[in-house]
């Protein structure tokens, strides 16, 4: 029997969203860990996680990466990579201190949040930050302006904002934030501060916004939609919520497809399938096989943008990198 036919008598589905998986930024900072390990040798210490995948992190240990939760941990003199959501100022003098050598892995993206903190607060503004309380992103640009900044998180916490001038006030965003909740908390914001400003381009990065849109343009044929994530990444929850605001009548989130359950799969026709931006794509695939033993065999790839952007690896690492191929010769 060809797939074709299997396919017309289980009538099954797999919406497959594109773009999805690993990001310009992921994809540095990963690489970032695997080529410090070729040019220096194991072990190469990660303060916190590289990027929020389990399969990545689990990964790169078993290569030689030991993760670190702070500084301290890391022997005096060792190399340390930060991950890609930013890392405080604080977090440098603590590397200097240590005489670490510190490989600066932060997503360009979230650099420019830094950059447009530091600029605001040089001009004493208050800054809004919307984001999620303790996540890593938001300590690390927290930490560039700590006296101006205030997080927001949420729109119901947009109502007990306080600020000293409201002539003089600015909001920012941590990059994987649901596009349509940020707008929402902005609004209400605005509600109560008619001046405030917004950054001079838009905070939420283009692969969480783009992964997020796709999935609003299958969830409402989904019955379920499987989102392949870790609990830790944002943007990789936010999808699963996004599908269900979209009309997608369920969502879950996993980290492998044995974590699928069947009961999930009952009675459904068309599955939608995602991932966050930290996934490699070889956890979509496994999940694709899985689907198929199920009857899922007709996948259908809907593609809503192209991504082509890239990012150079970070400069300290590129030095050694040519200064080391300069003495091989």
């Amino acid at each position: 029997m060809t797939q074709a036919e299997a396919t017309s008598r289980t009538g099954k589905r797999v919406l497959l969203a594109k773009p999805r998986g690993y990001c310009a930024g992921v994809d540095r900072a990963v690489q970032t860990v695997e080529e410090a390990l070729k040019l220096y040798g194991a072990p190469i210490y990660v303060r916190k996680q590289i990027v929020h995948n389990r399969h990545v992190v689990r990964t790169l240990e078993a290569q030689g990466a030991i993760f670190v939760e702070e500084n301290e941990e890391v022997p005096e003199g060792a190399t340390v990579i930060f991950s890609a959501h930013g890392v405080a100022p604080e977090v440098y003098e603590q590397a200097k201190t240590r005489s670490l050598k510190a490989i600066d892995a932060t997503c360009p993206l979230v650099t420019k949040v830094h950059q447009e903190a530091k600029r605001f607060a040089a001009e004493d503004y208050d800054i809004l930050l919307i984001g999620h309380e303790g996540h890593e992103e938001v300590i690390g640009t927290s930490g560039e302006a700590p006296e101006h900044i205030q997080l927001v998180d949420g729109p119901e916490a947009a109502d007990t904002i306080t600020v000293r001038d409201p002539d003089k006030v600015v909001w920012l965003s941590q990059t994987t934030l649901s596009v349509d909740e940020t707008l929402e908390t902005v609004a209400r914001l605005r509600k109560r501060l008619p001046m405030l400003q917004s950054p001079p381009s838009d905070d939420i990065c283009y692969a969480t916004s783009n992964r997020q849109h796709v999935v609003k343009q299958i969830a409402p044929e989904c019955d379920v939609m499987i989102v392949v994530g870790s609990c830790n990444s944002s943007n990789s929850v936010r999808l699963v919520e996004v599908a269900l605001d979209a009309g997608s009548r369920a969502g879950h989130l996993v980290d492998f497809a044995h974590e699928i359950d069947d009961a999930w799969l009952a009675g459904a026709r068309t599955v939608g399938l995602t991932s966050g931006a930290s996934v490699p794509e070889e956890l979509v695939e496994e999940v694709l096989a899985h689907l198929a033993e199920r009857g899922f065999t007709d996948v259908d790839e809907v593609t809503t943008a192209n991504e082509r952007l890239t990012f150079s690896l970070p400069q300290e690492l590129k030095r050694d990198m040519r200064a080391a191929a300069a003495a091989r010769g």
